[in-house]
């Protein structure tokens, strides 16, 4: 694993974190909802590619 990946998926947690209160403090409760999820959605794409090339290693090390 790089820690590239786990400075990307701090970069996106900060920017949704702020995003949200900004959100939240002007009274767009429902935008805020949708930037956290749309935030999770981009970390959780990120670490699925990182652990569909773990399983392809795993694969090629036991000739599957």
């Amino acid at each position: 694993m790089d820690v590239e990946l786990i400075f990307k998926i701090a970069a996106v947690g900060i920017i949704v974190a702020v995003l949200t209160q900004l959100l939240i403090r002007s009274g767009r409760e429902e935008q805020a909802m949708l930037t956290s999820l749309a935030g999770l959605i981009v970390v959780l794409t990120l670490v699925i590619t990182q652990i569909s090339s773990l399983f392809t290693t795993i694969k090629q090390l036991f000739g599957f």
